[in-house]
């Protein structure tokens, strides 16, 4: 694994570290209606400063020559309801990452259920995995076997693999994919692009803000639970990234012209971290990436990160700890809390910045 850290300054390494308390109604279970009107707290990533917005208003707070990059990944229907062949119980699978054309690596529940060469039966025979292999975690490859499209059968008998913090159904599965989505193999959405419209969008652009398109497709391992007390011996698990030249030679250029790079989310910002040099040039990729970043990583591409609120001690809240600071992010996570803020996948807002005032 890449462990992400530059230096050994002894910052935050203890679990309990990154816990907060959040009741539990803060968890927000359905989109709100539309997208662009969440709530967004801008947090100035040196001063620890907090300002209160609402989304659509992040247009004011870029500059022309900065560049927002977003993770264009789309996510499948990859969750599974089947049946064991031979006993008929009953068996989720979740399609975590694609191995190669007709196999998979999946979680499945209950896992006794699924030794090798236990064969799954989908949609009555529309679908049959064989698990083939037990891997990493206790993971299972699962081969399929199918007549047609793999992607219209997966439409046909898929579900949206919403995270378990989320009881409500959702009404509108596109609601959990971002306007931009277009590159399919996600378990999970890269939440933080959510909450933008194609017109917000299009107004950014028309405001001279370069969009650059990176995709990492999300797998669990951004959301499993970290079960370590010392953070540094959590291992994360590897997601597919790809960087195309378009891409890097925008926000290449964007660098060299003093702009800024703002990561859509932290799977834009990992994807950047992994594809960037030690001067902080972008190369063009197509590779797994389990980079794991924590305080004391010294970013070589992003300077700015827009983002939902995270689990308590997941990796997610220590990322972006290590941009804006532990206390910094805690103490605007205490605030949000007071101020009743929306948490989770579709929850409010945050803007890591430099500077909070309007540009």
């Amino acid at each position: 694994m890449e462990n992400a850290i530059n230096d050994t300054k002894e910052v935050g390494m203890s679990l309990e570290d990154y816990n907060y308390n959040l009741p539990q109604e803060l968890i927000a279970q359905d989109p709100l209606e539309n997208r662009d009107l969440s709530r967004l707290m801008l947090l100035d990533k040196n001063t620890g400063e907090i300002k209160h917005q609402i989304f659509h208003d992040i247009i004011d707070y870029l500059n022309p020559g900065d560049c927002l990059v977003l993770n264009d990944t789309k996510v499948i229907p990859a969750r599974l309801i089947g049946e064991k062949e031979g006993t008929g119980a009953s068996v989720e699978v979740l399609l975590l990452k694609r191995k190669k054309d007709n196999v998979w690596e999946t979680l499945v529940k209950p896992g006794k259920k699924a030794r090798v060469g236990a064969r799954i039966s989908f949609g009555d025979g529309l679908l049959v995995g064989e698990v083939i292999d037990v891997v990493e975690d206790g993971d299972r490859l699962i081969r399929f076997e199918y007549d047609g499209i793999f992607e219209e059968i997966l439409d046909k008998l898929g579900e949206m693999p919403l995270p378990p913090y989320i009881t409500h159904k959702l009404l509108d599965k596109n609601r959990y994919q971002t306007v931009y989505a277009v590159n399919s193999g996600s378990a999970a959405a890269p939440t933080a692009g959510l909450h933008f419209t194609n017109d917000l969008l299009k107004k950014i652009e028309e405001k001279g803000v370069n969009i650059a398109r990176v995709t990492l497709h999300v797998g669990l391992g951004t959301f499993r639970p970290v079960k370590v007390d010392n953070i540094l011996e959590h291992h994360m698990h590897s997601e597919i990234i790809n960087v195309k030249k378009e891409a890097a030679d925008l926000i290449n250029e964007t660098k060299k012209n003093g702009g800024r790079i703002i990561s859509v989310g932290t799977t834009s910002c990992r994807t950047l971290e992994s594809a960037a040099d030690e001067n902080g040039m972008i190369h063009p990729m197509n590779k797994e990436t389990d980079i794991f970043i924590y305080p004391g990583y010294k970013f070589k591409a992003v300077d700015c990160l827009i983002t939902n609120f995270h689990l308590p001690e997941s990796t997610l809240i220590m990322l972006v700890s290590a941009l804006a600071g532990r206390e910094n992010v805690l103490t605007a996570y205490e605030e949000a809390v007071r101020d009743k803020y929306r948490f989770f996948s579709f929850g409010d807002a945050m803007f890591i910045t430099d500077c909070i005032v309007k540009k």
